[in-house]
């Protein structure tokens, strides 16, 4: 990605005010960025609702990010462009083709990951400028991380006008999104083509979203890359029942010596992110009563999710790292007894372990199942049952080169994340050696992903055909170089999953 021009680009008027922007990276494609979608949420506003942006007045330039949210141990890819870290956070940003406020082009808004407690939307890997060129409006924004995005207490259910607290994150993003409903046509977006997609945490979100009343309305479809909010209670950003977060809550208080909202409230917001060093993923979506009145895994089974298209998938080696406890054969075959009771026969057919290599693979496949496969699976799966709206799946099994060259011979395929630069087609963020076939994929995630903006379909001229996906085929897309559509395969796994989770849900 170049830098940004700063020479002004056209005027836009939004609900804020005037702002003035610059030009994208892409010829004929305008930046507005940094713009606040809602109030700072600082001092008396720490662990409230968003409340509506602060007007301006005059001209507001547009011409760089705004703050990225306070957060704990950001992850070594993620490379910021904003100017520090702070409370004041709550901005977005868009890019758009569109010349004139009239042409309702299809908007594409996108939520980082990050576990819920770093990440941000200005990292050099988002900007929106490729997929924009490709006639959509893309949307990037922040959210409130970690302890300030997610603290519940007891204290702050009764202090708020709807008696819960937990999702102040996520209230951010459903304010982000009335944002892009009352303010996208400015740019030349159509409110009522709104997708909304994600990856790891985002993609978690997305899932929220989905299932959150307040949502619902807000958006027309929904792309999910590599995690879901369907676990086992103690799962990977399992949701917390509002009790129980506020038990944590209380406990985090009590261990930073606040005894009053007064005296959290006065802490320095930097003290959060380093009290929560050691398990920063415990705060993350709570089971509030308000902005998500059950788990998601009950809101699909109900069928009372929005019932839009869905477009989800993951990556084909999410944790390339082997838990000890399945480091070979051996270990591997104790820790399948252990996870599956009752079904180990099962387990060690679905999970392999003949040889040094397919104990590997297995392993990793285990860790990656129980890291966020299986729950991305359930998602879907769910949303197929219940959801009354065509879903389309994917696996990418593309691997990433290094700084030098391939990828060695023996990679056990795409790890977590490494999807982000060719959704957005900017591998040049990164410095690897960057081959044909990487610009090629990184052309048919853009191409695949824009269409199902425009149409709730991924399909389009020149593209590999993708299959719905559907109880009597089950395919899937193969996304790498040389995408196919193919039968689901490991289903076997899933399902052993699934029936230890349901289990432990009871």
């Amino acid at each position: 990605m170049s830098t940004l021009s700063l020479h002004a680009a056209d005027q836009v008027r939004v609900s804020g005010g005037l702002l003035e922007g610059t030009t994208g990276s892409r010829p004929g494609i305008r930046a507005f960025l940094g713009i606040p979608y809602a109030a700072p949420p600082v001092g008396p506003r720490r662990w409230k609702a968003p409340e509506a942006a602060i007007k301006w007045t005059g001209i507001r330039p547009a011409n760089r990010f705004g703050n990225r949210c306070v957060q704990t141990s950001p992850f070594p890819d993620m490379v910021f462009q904003s100017p520090a870290e702070s409370e004041d956070c709550l901005y977005l940003s868009v890019w758009t083709p569109a010349r004139t406020a009239g042409e309702k082009l299809p908007v594409m808004v996108w939520i980082h990951g990050g576990g819920y407690f770093s990440g941000a939307s200005d990292e050099r890997r988002h900007d929106g400028s490729v997929l924009a060129s490709k006639g959509v409006i893309l949307v990037t924004l922040n959210y409130r991380l970690g302890v300030l995005g997610f603290l519940a207490h007891p204290d702050l259910t009764a202090e708020s006008p709807y008696k819960a607290s937990g999702n102040y994150g996520l209230l951010d993003q459903i304010a982000a999104l009335r944002w892009v409903h009352d303010n996208i046509a400015a740019f030349g977006g159509d409110p009522a083509k709104v997708t909304v997609f994600g990856e790891s945490a985002g993609s978690f979100a997305v899932s929220a979203l989905m299932a959150s009343p307040m949502a619902n309305g807000l958006f027309a479809r929904a792309i999910g890359e590599s995690g879901a909010h369907f676990s086992a209670p103690d799962g990977t950003l399992a949701t917390a029942p509002l009790a129980k977060a506020e038990r944590w809550g209380t406990e985090l208080a009590t261990s930073m010596g606040a005894r009053t909202l007064a005296d959290l409230r006065a802490l320095p917001a930097a003290s959060f992110a380093k009290a929560i060093a050691a398990n920063p993923t415990k705060f993350s979506p709570v089971v509030d009563g308000y902005s998500l009145t059950a788990d998601p895994w009950d809101i699909f089974a109900q069928g009372k999710q929005s019932h839009v298209p869905l477009l989800a998938g993951w990556n084909s080696a999410e944790s390339k790292v082997m838990i000890p406890s399945a480091s070979n054969a051996a270990a591997l075959e104790a820790e399948l007894r252990k996870q599956f009771p009752g079904k180990e026969a099962e387990a060690m057919k679905a999970y392999p372990a003949c040889d040094a290599w397919q104990t590997k693979l297995s392993a990793i496949a285990l860790t990656s199942d129980n890291f966020l496969v299986y729950s991305t699976w359930k998602w879907i799966e769910m949303h197929l049952a219940t959801g009354k709206s065509p879903v389309y799946r994917y696996l990418f099994d593309h691997v990433i080169p290094t700084e030098t060259g391939d990828a060695p011979a023996d990679d056990p395929g795409a790890q977590h994340a490494s999807d982000i630069e060719y959704v957005f087609s900017t591998l040049d963020t990164r410095k690897l050696a960057w081959r044909a076939s990487d610009r090629k994929v990184a052309d048919l995630f853009t191409s695949y992903w824009t269409n199902f903006a425009k149409t709730g379909n991924p399909n389009g001229p020149g593209l590999p055909q993708w299959p719905a996906y559907d109880t009597a085929k089950r395919q899937l897309l193969r996304l790498n170089a040389n995408p196919k559509a193919e039968t689901e395969t490991n289903r076997a796994r899933y399902e052993l999953q699934d029936a230890v989770t349901i289990q432990l849900r009871k």
